[in-house]
């Protein structure tokens, strides 16, 4: 039985819609590396796949899709535009829509402030038409600053559902994470293990109290905290592995002394 994940609720053009805490990144996987990568997620269980345009496996990631049977709205699905689409963003999501094989995506994002005057306001204006066209139900941004959020809400009266963000328990930074939560943004974290030396001993021993490993900690220690997390494998025992972190459950005690490695 596939383990249990907990969802965050996310401001949609339709009410509301779940993102599940833990999903499947899929950063530098393609061709058939990608699909095989993504029917054996879904195959586990994982219900929340995150690509983007500039990954270039978003064709891999539908045809996985499709092929598994799975209903369209049991799969939470995020695609992202690159900052240099400024101008392009309704012919990016359509490409990506089309690769995908879907008719909308759950979380559209942009993927990275853009530059030049007034660029930024410009693409989230079209992210939010986007939205209101009901090709994205929620949308949001990446790596973006809670100064830069507060431009795009101050020229379009529309918040960002999601800022995802590089994040682990070394980036812990509960000042980032109260900002955001001021402004009713979920922080979703990315490269959840690069960022974190998973042989710290603080990790060690809460891994040993719970039987698992440094990697499940650092993913259950995520959606104890409700962070969006995305940790990508292409093989199976370790996106089995990751999954199962959902199932955990740390003391307060363990997830001060985690919280504590940011420090």
């Amino acid at each position: 039985m596939s383990p249990t994940v907990p969802a965050v609720h996310l401001t949609a053009r339709d009410g509301a819609v779940d993102m599940p805490l833990l999903g499947l990144g899929t950063w530098q996987a393609r061709g058939e590396e990608a699909y095989r990568m993504v029917r054996t997620a879904l195959e586990l269980g994982y219900r929340h796949l995150d690509t983007a345009t500039m990954y270039g496996n978003e064709a891999e990631i539908g045809r996985a899709l499709t092929d598994s049977g799975l209903a369209r709205e049991d799969v939470f699905v995020t695609t992202k535009c690159p900052p240099e689409r400024v101008g392009r963003e309704d012919e990016t999501l359509e490409r990506s829509l089309s690769d995908l094989a879907l008719d909308h995506v759950d979380l559209w994002l942009v993927h990275w402030p853009p530059r030049g005057d007034n660029a930024g306001v410009r693409m989230w204006e079209r992210v939010v038409a986007a939205q209101e066209a009901g090709r994205a139900r929620a949308i949001g941004v990446s790596n973006y600053s809670p100064d830069l959020i507060d431009e795009l809400v101050g020229a379009t009266g529309v918040s960002p559902a999601v800022d995802q963000v590089p994040w682990s328990p070394s980036d812990h930074d509960a000042a980032l994470v109260d900002a955001l939560r001021e402004r009713g943004v979920v922080l979703e974290g990315y490269s959840p293990f690069k960022r974190t030396d998973m042989d710290d001993p603080v990790l060690a021993k809460v891994a040993a109290a719970h039987d698992a490993t440094p990697q499940q900690v650092v993913l259950r220690w995520h959606v104890q905290h409700g962070y969006v997390v995305i940790p990508k494998s292409v093989h199976a025992d370790r996106l089995e592995a990751n999954l199962a972190a959902a199932d955990l459950d740390l003391t307060d005690e363990e997830m001060a002394a985690v919280d504590a490695l940011g420090s």
